[in-house]
């Protein structure tokens, strides 16, 4: 063969073997990179949460008022929920301690369900004796004097002359003559039925001799609480002569909050006290529970008797009411303080340890003295805020903290003090609310520049000279930054024209 023959057979020879080689690399490559794919597989989306707030999440992507998209929240590595999508904030430990945080744990214990209010005494209803005549007449040889007065049961309190009595009287003295049983049950029947006494009946028998004078004896001990006669007037049936109250017990009635109704009823034990008299305490019972709420003060109205033998309780006097309902089940409890109510949301803020917290909604029940149950949202022996009270100082500006606590590259910084660089002041515009010392509340717009909502906040005045000529309802223009511990300082305060 010729040279050139051999080097046409070798040419082809050498680019089969080069493309088998390269097929051969290929697919070892392909396997080498499939290995790790099968090893690493994507990591689980759990849910998806709000931009703004991360209490509200959703199973499917979603879009917000603003157009934002929702936040995926995917497990890590163990399983659990990322704690970067969950909102946590690092705060340095000077940070803490000038903003007075202080920390408080989860407990399950049994809240004392005793119910503390204020009251005041009023007279026993079941003890007052109201004192009326069933004919006309006139009062003679009136004993009582005054209201306040003691009078004991059978004290003579007065005499009336009334000539319907002398004529009932002549008739009964006749019957007795004529021995006529009908007339005389009749004439005596009649006596009793106008007020005159057995005794004086019995009397009227022996004596057979009319009285001119019919006398009105106390029925009980007590005291004339009121009096509405004089020597010799002239009173009719409808007038009320007098009141006899007796002191031996007395009523208190107490107002109990609404969201309590339910702890209380009647046969309850209770305890009572005195500013008066201190280191005394009464023991009653709660007698009554009144059937409406008062539609102003939402309170329940219940009322409690007291014995009152030594007659040291005076009506119209305030009393510190505490009612014994009962002990309930161990539950999961936080100071009250520590529970945050925005609107129809209710969350806390948790101690993550290492300076790190978050906010989590939660599912408070009922309340007892400082103290409230946890139904839903918290695990016993979890840390809680208790203090800071920044964050529920308004609604508004419990938004605004809470966005700042879930934005990790401005609230985060700033309180560990991060030496990355600043981010330039943004712009807003808004309506001036209210002035005091050197702070401002603005109610503004939406500044895209830096994702925020429309929102009602107070910001800090770099200078207070800056508000001068501002007032309330002002319309202006305001450039801010965040400071150092998550205050936002406005640098430059413009009023804006009113549209014509």
């Amino acid at each position: 063969m010729k040279l050139r023959t051999w080097i046409v057979i070798f040419s082809i020879i050498g680019v089969v073997l080069g493309v088998a080689l390269q097929r051969y690399v290929l697919s070892k490559g392909e396997a080498g990179m499939a290995m790790p794919a099968a090893s690493a597989p994507a990591k689980k989306i759990l849910y998806y949460r709000h931009p703004m707030t991360p209490s509200i999440t959703a199973d499917r992507p979603l879009k917000d008022d603003m157009g934002m998209d929702y936040i995926p929240v995917y497990e890590d590595e163990q399983g659990k929920q990322s704690i970067g999508d969950n909102g946590v904030v690092s705060i340095a430990p000077n940070v803490i301690n000038n903003m007075g945080v202080r920390i408080a744990s989860v407990q399950r214990s049994v809240l004392p369900r005793h119910i503390n209010t204020v009251g005041y005494i009023s007279y026993d209803q079941d003890k007052i004796h109201h004192v009326h005549l069933r004919t006309e007449g006139w009062i003679e040889n009136l004993r009582v004097k005054f209201a306040g007065e003691r009078v004991h049961k059978n004290d003579l309190l007065f005499e009336t002359y009334s000539p319907k009595l002398v004529t009932a009287q002549q008739e009964y003295i006749q019957a007795l003559n004529t021995g006529n049983k009908f007339l005389l049950n009749a004439s005596r029947t009649r006596l009793s039925a106008l007020g005159v006494a057995d005794a004086q009946i019995s009397r009227l028998e022996k004596t057979r001799q009319v009285e001119q004078l019919i006398k009105t004896y106390a029925s009980q001990d007590g005291v004339v609480a009121e009096l509405a006669v004089r020597e010799g007037m002239f009173v009719e049936p409808d007038l009320q002569i007098m009141s006899i109250v007796n002191f031996s017990s007395v009523w208190v009635l107490a107002d109990i909050f609404e969201q309590q109704a339910a702890w209380v009823a009647a046969g309850q034990e209770a305890e009572m006290q005195l500013s008066y008299y201190p280191g005394k305490v009464w023991k009653g019972k709660l007698e009554y529970v009144y059937p409406d709420v008062d539609p102003k003060t939402r309170t329940l109205k219940v009322r409690l008797r007291f014995a009152n033998a030594d007659e040291l309780l005076k009506p119209n006097m305030y009393a510190d009411v505490s009612v014994l309902t009962g002990d309930a089940k161990p539950v999961l409890a936080i100071p009250r303080e520590a529970l945050i109510r925005t609107g129809g949301q209710q969350r806390v803020i948790v101690a993550l340890g290492e300076g790190k917290f978050a906010p989590r909604e939660v599912k408070a029940g009922s309340e007892s003295g400082d103290h409230v149950e946890i139904l839903e949202g918290l695990q016993e022996g979890e840390q809680v805020v208790a203090s800071g009270q920044f964050l529920i100082d308004s609604e508004s500006s419990l938004k605004a903290s809470l966005q700042r606590i879930t934005s990790g590259d401005t609230a985060a910084s700033s309180a560990t003090g991060s030496t990355d660089q600043a981010k330039p002041p943004a712009i807003g515009i808004g309506v001036v609310n209210k002035l005091h010392d050197n702070k401002i509340n603005i109610s503004h717009e939406p500044i895209a520049s830096i994702k925020w909502p429309a929102m009602t906040m107070d910001f800090q005045l770099a200078d207070p000279g800056l508000a001068s000529g501002i007032q309330s309802g002002s319309k202006v223009e305001f450039e801010f930054s965040e400071a150092q511990g998550g205050a936002f300082v406005i640098s430059r305060l413009n009023p804006l024209k009113a549209a014509p």
